[in-house]
């Protein structure tokens, strides 16, 4: 692995050199007012493109969307028809003449985000679409320094300063930058970006070093290997007879903000829209926790009850994914912590069902 050491005008040439080919996107600040009488004005964090080399803004925290938003993208035009009288062509679906093949680099991805991809490449791993955009699109990471109230990366087996997903790991020490080069895409945008120094053994070692106290102050509450293995020797019956579900439902207005938050929550629906004479097939998010998800034609819906949604997030993330796949359906992000009107909290669900007997 090549390791780089950069100032920070070295980033900055090499975000403009990469915006003269691709789009960049990172972190920036946002603002929005509600539409009363008495403004009140509301700043965020979020993704937006990096124009004339603008540094992203990596404050603690992340940015209110995944970045799941540029590989599964809402909505998504899978393909487009005619339905205009006298076209030869009509209702003959055909892929989207418009469709965006831009180049990508996402600057600024916290680990979390970065492993959601890789996560989501488990069950997307034959999807064209998914694909495609990720064949398209580079992440130059940026590891944790500090820890957010939020965030639990480790105890879904995540990691502050990992460098799972990404093609470039970037790591601030003081005034300057250290750069790992991971994979062949992360090769091609250091040569697009420009000359950069090989960092020296000493420097390294400082990489090392900074890494270790960062990964110090990620307390975990469990071992993540044993958590795994605890959630999947549980006994599934006895979790769904367990009683906490519906204390839990009681608070849950089935909204949908975790969800649609959730770097790793990739439930979509397809239908058919008609705009100005022309048909066109997308696939949008859904989610789980709406009494429509699982509404068969016959009428009958197997989770129609709050309960039995609810329990279902929390079971696909901690049981069934987890059995199919491997890990958690979770990289710990906390945006569902940070964002549920109700204050339900991802980590003490966690802690309840491993404490299930």
């Amino acid at each position: 692995m090549k390791v780089l050491r950069l100032d920070k005008a070295d980033l900055e040439r090499w975000f403009v050199n990469w915006a003269k080919t691709r789009e960049v996107y990172g972190p920036l600040r946002q603002s929005s007012s509600d539409s009363k009488s008495i403004s009140v004005n509301k700043s965020y964090t979020d993704w937006a493109i990096l124009k004339d080399g603008k540094f992203p803004e990596l404050g603690t925290g992340l940015p209110k969307s995944p970045i799941k938003k540029f590989f599964f993208p809402q909505p998504e035009t899978l393909f487009t028809c005619s339905k205009r009288k006298g076209d030869p062509d009509a209702f003959v679906f055909k892929e989207p003449e418009n469709r965006d093949n831009a180049r990508k680099v996402l600057v600024g991805v916290r680990p979390c985000d970065a492993r959601s991809v890789e996560l989501n490449n488990l069950p997307f791993e034959k999807d064209p679409y998914f694909q495609a955009n990720r064949a398209k699109t580079a992440i130059v990471g940026f590891t944790c320094r500090d820890r957010c109230q939020t965030c639990f990366c480790k105890e879904v087996g995540g990691s502050p300063v990992g460098t799972e997903g990404m093609d470039i790991a970037v790591t601030q020490l003081d005034d300057f930058y250290m750069a790992e080069v991971i994979t062949e895409k992360g090769e091609e945008l250091v040569q697009e970006g420009g000359g950069a120094s090989e960092a020296s053994g000493e420097e390294i070692s400082r990489l090392k070093e900074s890494k270790a106290q960062v990964e110090s102050l990620f307390s975990s509450m469990s071992d993540p290997a044993q958590a795994l293995e605890a959630m999947k020797a549980k006994d599934l019956f006895a979790l769904y007879n367990a009683p906490f579900w519906s204390q839990l439902a009681d608070s849950c207005i089935n909204c949908g903000i975790c969800t649609f938050l959730c770097p790793t929550c990739y439930c979509f629906d397809i239908q058919d829209e008609v705009v100005k004479g022309t048909i066109r097939r997308i696939r949008y998010y859904d989610s789980c926790m709406f009494p429509l998800f699982t509404l068969q034609a016959s009428g009958h819906n197997p989770r129609g009850q709050k309960v039995q949604r609810v329990r279902n997030r929390f079971m696909h993330k901690f049981k069934y994914f987890p059995d199919r796949f491997g890990p958690f359906s979770c990289v710990g992000c906390g945006r569902c912590i940070r964002e549920c009107p109700v204050n339900i909290d991802i980590r003490e669900v966690l802690k309840d069902l491993l404490a299930v007997e």
